[in-house]
């Protein structure tokens, strides 16, 4: 029997999938452009707004992995009806939280949703439809990125300024809401529902080591500047160095007993998959200066929520561009045309210190149009064109792990590159908020020019040829992760 005749509501499943990551991508991206109406309402100290923005994505990439491992064990519909849940009663609980702990905790606990619900829609697209139709499938999918880029910050400023029925910032989580309900509904109609297939255990003991490690990083970042960095918290940097070597010892342990850990340590022996990882790390945290950037505009310029959001539109608009470009041209050039998409994004960063530096106050939305498109191009060409070299280095077999730590690089990437810009600009407000953007511009160009020299490290594919994901006799795909540049 067909899959058309076994799953006739299979295109309705996965257009609920579908708006569900797209809710995902919309939350993700609206709430930067909130963040002063929030520090103003609920009196946020800095370090909690970058808990806001950071906790969120840490909450995402420890759970990315895990969820995809779970989906396999007690069925992918259980899953993202369980994610989808999660992430509307933290949703709700944003919305209403009385003050900025309580919605830094829901800010994680959304993160921790997606990264129970996003795996599962891969997996429906994979498992549910025919190999004919899976490209349609993956085009239907893929739109949800450049609709959420686009339109996360624009629902988010207007959602804002618009303050319905007094809500002001808390409708940017709130309207999360209906919309996550109606998928939660429709994927209870609309999505098979498939048992479990995988009887293994999951790995606990890696994903507390694994998380214990990243919080002594994160944490001491975040809050050593305001704490005046106690004993403790340098302490607590310290230890992150064991924890972490602990965790990698404990994933080798674990293969070697035929388990299944979190990260197969066959991937990191493949120097081009972990050098592709050191550069997407570092882009992405170059992408936080954008959190800066905002502030400066609101806090220091005064812009509307609505004006902030239509200077960043350009960006996102040159994301879709780039990703369009770099899947004609990265396969082709790999490495050379990241290191062509790192320069262009350090391009575009100049051009906006310097507007900064040079137009001081008079700095308007219209004069950032030009050189946030730029920087939009580089960073859709070189996160592409990263997920296309680093999927070109393993077999369809471990296609599913590989895509896992890509997508939990971009969101650690995220998360370091608020805590560690936001920290610089923070530091630095006393001297002006321009002063601070520009020094926070300055690292993330840093952050960009080590990138820069790591990209001379990546696999080139031999002239004439073109990278393609590594595959067996039967000619498999591998799942392709989500991206969000």
């Amino acid at each position: 029997m067909s899959l058309v005749e076994r799953h006739p509501l299979r295109w309705w499943g996965l257009a609920v999938t579908v708006l569900a990551v797209l809710v995902d991508m919309v939350d993700n991206q609206i709430v930067t452009v909130a963040l002063p109406a929030i520090q103003r309402r609920l009196g946020a100290g800095e370090a909690a707004l970058q808990w806001i923005s950071a906790g969120y994505a840490l909450g995402f990439a420890l759970t990315l992995i895990t969820g995809g491992r779970l989906g396999d064990r007690y069925g992918r519909k259980r899953l993202f009806l369980v994610g989808m849940t999660v992430f509307i009663l933290a949703s709700t609980g944003a919305g209403l939280a009385p003050g900025a702990g309580i919605l830094i905790a829901a800010r994680v606990v959304q993160g921790i949703g997606s990264g129970l619900m996003v795996p599962q829609v891969l997996s429906f697209i994979h498992a549910e439809f025919a190999e004919d139709e899976r490209p349609k499938a993956m085009m239907y999918y893929s739109i949800a990125f450049p609709v959420g880029g686009i339109g996360g910050p624009l629902v988010g400023g207007l959602l804002t300024q618009a303050n319905l029925f007094d809500t002001g910032w808390r409708a940017v989580f709130l309207v999360n809401v209906p919309f996550g309900v109606l998928a939660v509904v429709g994927a209870l109609l609309a999505v098979p529902d498939r048992p479990g297939t995988s009887g293994r255990r999951l790995d606990l003991a890696g994903l507390a080591l694994l998380t214990a490690g990243l919080f002594a990083i994160f944490y001491p970042l975040v809050q050593g500047r305001e704490q005046g960095w106690p004993w403790w918290l340098v302490a607590l940097v310290i230890a992150a160095v064991p924890l972490l070597a602990l965790f990698a010892a404990q994933q080798r342990a674990a293969a070697r007993r035929g388990g299944e850990p979190l990260i197969a340590p066959g991937l990191l022996r493949r120097r081009g998959l972990l050098t592709a990882q050191a550069v997407t790390f570092c882009t992405n945290t170059a992408v936080g200066v954008f959190f800066v950037l905002t502030l400066h505009l609101q806090l220091g310029l005064a812009y509307s929520p609505l004006a902030t959001a239509l200077a960043f539109v350009p960006a996102a608009a040159g994301i879709v561009v780039g990703n369009v470009v770099a899947m004609r041209l990265a396969p082709r050039y790999g490495g050379t045309f990241t290191a062509a998409g790192t320069v262009v994004m350090l391009a575009g960063l100049a051009l906006i210190a310097v507007l900064v530096v040079r137009l001081g106050g008079g700095l308007s939305p219209t004069a950032l149009l030009g050189p946030t498109l730029v920087w939009g191009l580089g960073v859709g060409g070189v996160l592409n064109s990263l997920f296309a070299i680093s999927m070109s280095q393993v077999g369809p077999e471990q296609a599913g792990s590989a895509s896992g730590v890509v997508n939990t690089t971009v969101q650690l990437g995220t998360a370091a590159g608020i805590a560690l810009l936001g920290t610089v600009f923070f530091s630095r407000t006393g001297a002006g908020f321009a002063a601070a953007a520009v020094t926070a511009m300055a690292v993330a160009i840093g952050v960009l020019v080590l990138a820069l020299l790591l990209t001379a490290a990546l696999p080139r594919p031999r002239r004439g040829a073109r990278f393609e994901p590594r595959s067996t006799a039967r000619g498999e795909h591998g799942r392709r992760p989500s991206s969000r540049p």
